[in-house]
């Protein structure tokens, strides 16, 4: 690496740093296999943790947060990646998560699969885009293949047996396999609950996933309502009230108080209790209009 020393117009000094030298640009075959090589190592990462006994993966972000998963999707978005290659896997477990919600660890280890071939049609002199038009008839072959092996297999609402099969094969590698009947029984209920079967579409906006502290995974239940996590205003008010009617306030339910550009002055005891008196009276007023209402 070599410098030189110079100066600018006003005579301050600086110094040119010519590293550029000894850098060469990556170009043609060697930078493919380069970029073959970064998904590979992608692939490989997540290869252990593809199956029911896959191995679960100990992520740690840089706040210190631990994440402890085997689902592809997470463990590839908690990834640091910096190659532009292996974030286009990033993308593609991600896009397999919103599309289907499966896959998303076998995807990858596929994608990289594909890769590893791909290398050895390289080293036999084959051009890539030859390879890219020979995965492309290949995948052609595959679908059409597998229409014709596959089945249809109908449901409906009052039978969601073949459903409940369907959610249990997909959570048999998670961490909830210890409750793997309850939660996929939940899954269905969940989705049935909220899919327009007209459209053949879910809109996963509908169901909110909510975690509380203590328990366990068998304390999980499915809520066929609205849930609004708020804390008691006091220790004393009922744990439990049935066909209760709910006033939803877009404005603080709260005494009066003084504006921030109003000031007001108290000089005794008097005005000081005067005042309590009358938040007192405003807000009693204010929660007898909200009983008045219904």
């Amino acid at each position: 690496m070599s410098a030189v020393y110079t100066t600018d117009e006003y005579g301050r000094p600086f110094i040119i740093v010519r590293e550029q030298d000894k850098k060469a640009r990556t170009t043609g075959i060697e930078a493919t296999k380069a970029h073959i090589m970064a998904a590979k190592t992608v692939a490989n990462i997540v290869r252990t943790s593809l199956g029911p006994r896959g191995l679960d993966k100990i992520l740690i972000s840089p706040d210190g947060d631990i994440t402890i998963s085997n689902d592809g999707a997470t463990i590839m978005s908690q990834m640091a990646i910096e190659n532009q290659i292996g974030k286009l896997l990033v993308e593609l477990s991600k896009s397999q998560d919103d599309e289907i919600g499966d896959g998303t660890t076998g995807i990858v280890v596929l994608a990289g699969a594909l890769l590893e071939q791909a290398e050895e049609l390289l080293d036999r002199g084959i051009h890539p885009i030859r390879i890219s038009d020979g995965f492309e008839q290949a995948c052609k072959i595959a679908v059409a293949h597998l229409d014709k092996v596959s089945d249809v297999i109908p449901w409906s609402k009052d039978n969601t047996s073949d459903l409940f099969k369907c959610a249990k094969t997909s959570l048999g590698s998670k961490i909830v396999n210890k409750c793997h009947d309850q939660f996929a029984q939940i899954a269905v209920d969940a989705i049935l609950a909220v899919a327009d079967l007209k459209r053949k579409d879910v809109d996963f906006e509908l169901i909110k996933m909510e975690g509380k502290v203590g328990g366990e995974l068998a304390d999980t239940a499915l809520v066929r309502g609205v849930i609004i996590d708020k804390d008691f205003s006091h220790p004393q008010m009922p744990k439990e009230i049935k066909d209760a009617k709910i006033a939803i306030l877009t404005c603080p339910f709260e005494p009066p108080k003084p504006k921030t550009k109003h000031k007001l002055d108290i000089t005794s005891v008097k005005e000081f209790e005067e005042l309590q008196r009358y938040e007192r009276d405003t807000f009693e007023k204010m929660v007898k209009q909200v009983k008045d209402c219904g």
